[in-house]
């Protein structure tokens, strides 16, 4: 009979994978061997496999560029992270590598443009892309960065109220972009995105505000969709608007050569996932140039503002099972020694599911269970996975400890829940560890920060 954890693996999905395979009984993720890690370390452990980050941006540049050759496209494209997804230095620093440009939210995101720049890990012509809504702060930053000589940085307008506001500002000519307000899909409790400016309201905005203003260039159209870039009618219908509004600015402003299509690539939260990169990358670009080809009007130079995508995949989380509950005769709760609340905010927040496995005892049979956190909070807890609407793992046994891992966790896990700050029941920020090759290949490991002590905690609440 086929009833050890290794043969469900087998029987349910094609593995090994890309990422993930077994060697003497144990998991390993992209080579890794997670079991050494938990070894050295302990566990909970949270760890970043920083080479995953450069390898996604170059796939996604290599599809791209592949789309514009093959379909005879006259214009480029452009690779800019999306910040907010992660913030860390250690993100930023191995992206940068790549030859991307930077996308901004908010006024804090500045200084890290400004100790990037203090610190030689980029320079002046960097391209940023400043969204959200503006606040006077942000604004004040903005300008700086513009009148210090950063001149390939392009504000988009979130509402009609901030072009004043920078114009008012910003010493010298300056780009500009504009966000246009999607409409999201009918599920959605709202009906237009709150973010950006209406369509019906672009052109006569650039006719009134910025076509005669000698100091303002238009450069970008911004389109961007909450449900990502899925290969859906409402998806196709969106971009078609969107292209509608370009052709018509374009006729009247010759300067505008750039849409900005977002962000919006997946990252696998299932084993069972599946999704066509290559050939959504090449519709886009077909669909952008045969538009373009209709209207007359020259193909934008195409963005892409991928954040979860670029990140999401270098991440990881590593538990122990602590114990086993069994609250009825069905039902059976495996106790993490964590808290899902803590450092898997999206599991509970939004009933995100993120990939799940065993890291060892893959020969033992398994078991249907519920995984707990640590709080007291009746939230606390992870108990499905898409692929089976059900989690199975290796049997528990005290004498033989269960260690389990979930995976492409990289992205806004940390700074949801509150990176470095006081957590639910004061459960424990747990240990990071930063993954990466040195010239012959080998896994180097980097403590970025230990896990949170007592003192630590009680010095943010003012104990201490």
């Amino acid at each position: 009979m086929k009833i050890r954890y290794t043969d469900l693996i087998d029987q349910t999905f094609d593995f090994p994978t890309e990422e993930f395979s077994i060697k003497n009984n144990l998991l390993e993720f992209h080579g890794i061997p997670l079991m050494d890690l938990i070894k050295k370390y302990g566990t909970p452990l949270k760890f970043t496999y920083l080479p995953k980050i450069s390898q996604n941006i170059k796939k996604a540049k290599k599809w791209f560029k592949k789309a514009i050759h093959s379909n005879q496209y006259n214009n480029k494209y452009t690779y800019c992270y999306c910040t907010k997804s992660s913030h860390f230095y250690f993100v930023l620093e191995e992206a940068l590598k790549n030859d991307i440009s930077i996308e901004t939210s908010y006024a804090y995101d500045i200084e890290i443009i400004k100790n990037l720049y203090k610190k030689g890990k980029t320079n002046k012509k960097i391209e940023i892309i400043c969204n959200g809504f503006k606040t006077k702060n942000y604004i004040k930053n903005i300008s700086e960065l513009i009148n210090n000589g950063f001149c390939n940085t392009i504000p988009i307008l979130d509402n009609s109220d901030e072009l004043e506001k920078l114009n008012l500002v910003i010493n010298y000519p300056f780009k500009l972009g504009i966000r246009i307000a999607s409409e999201e899909e009918p599920k959605f409790e709202f009906y237009t995105s709150r973010l950006g400016i209406g369509y019906k309201d672009i052109v006569v905005f650039y006719l009134n505000k910025i076509k005669n203003n000698p100091k303002i260039e238009l450069k970008m159209l911004h389109f961007f969709i909450n449900t990502g870039i899925k290969d859906t009618a409402y998806y196709w219908n969106e971009l078609f608007k969107c292209l509608h509004i370009y052709a018509i600015l374009k006729k009247i402003a010759p300067e505008l050569d750039i849409l900005n299509i977002g962000g919006g690539f997946p990252i696998k939260t299932s084993m069972s996932f599946n999704y066509n990169y290559e050939y959504m990358t090449n519709e886009i670009v077909y669909q952008i140039k045969k538009f373009c080809q209709e209207e007359n009007v020259l193909e934008p130079h195409i963005y892409t503002e991928f954040g979860a995508y670029t990140v999401g995949e270098s991440g990881g989380i590593l538990y122990k099972i602590l114990n086993q509950k069994r609250q009825n005769d069905r039902e059976k709760w495996n106790m993490i020694d964590s808290s899902f609340m803590t450092t898997l905010p999206d599991t509970w927040a939004i009933s995100r599911r993120f990939i799940m496995m065993a890291i060892n005892r893959w020969n033992d049979y398994y078991e249907r269970v519920f995984l707990g956190g640590l709080t007291c909070d009746s939230d606390d807890y992870y108990n499905s996975e898409q692929h089976m609407n059900a989690i199975y793992l290796p049997f528990f046994c005290e004498k033989t400890p269960l260690y389990i891992g979930f995976f492409n966790t990289g992205a806004y896990q940390d700074t949801i829940s509150g990176y470095g700050g006081v957590h639910h029941c004061l459960i424990p920020q747990p240990i990071h560890i930063l993954i990466n090759h040195d010239e012959k290949k080998n896994f180097v490991y980097r403590i970025f920060r230990q896990s949170q002590s007592p003192e630590e905690i009680l010095k943010i609440l003012g104990y201490l």
